[in-house]
């Protein structure tokens, strides 16, 4: 089967991985199709045989992580402009916001592989594949960051940490 055919079935988990990291329906949006027409363009790069799914979420993440870049140079040579305000989105329970703006305070490098294990139900090597880093230093990065999450969480909870502003 060719890739152009295959990825309409990984388009669910890039929409849902895509909002996780930038927090915004339009943007992450935005993100998933500019990685659909990289994976397209890139297409002789891939495969046949190998896994697509942490072949496709590895250029979101690139895609993300230069965007981001691309922002913070902008930001630096146009310091009078305001930051861009990212859409708040409704969640459904007070509790999931919660959770998730205690992800947001956790570093990048401990937050993506939470998302990517708990929230995308990738296998450890898959979510390490797709982060382009070896097994050993993404289940410490995993286990940090879930006991960062408890942290926090705890914290919240015995009222010493508003995380909901």
């Amino acid at each position: 089967m060719r890739l152009a055919d295959r990825l309409h079935e990984h388009v669910q988990g890039l929409r849902r991985f895509a909002l996780v990291l930038t927090r915004d329906p339009t943007q992450a949006e935005d993100l998933v199709q500019e990685t659909l027409t990289k994976a397209i363009a890139a297409a002789h790069t891939w495969q046949p045989g190998t896994e697509l799914r942490p072949w496709l979420f590895r250029i979101l993440h690139n895609t993300h992580v230069s965007g981001l870049r691309k922002a913070k140079v902008r930001a630096e040579a146009a310091p009078d402009l305001p930051e861009p305000v990212a859409g708040d989105t409704q969640l459904a329970s007070v509790e999931l916001r919660q959770v998730l703006e205690a992800l947001d305070r956790l570093p990048e490098a401990q937050r993506k592989p939470i998302v990517l294990v708990a929230l995308q139900e990738m296998s450890y090597a898959e979510a390490a594949r797709s982060l382009d880093v070896p097994l050993g230093t993404f289940m410490s990065r995993l286990g940090r960051g879930r006991a960062a999450l408890r942290n926090l969480l705890g914290e919240m909870r015995r009222g010493k940490l508003n995380l909901i502003a």
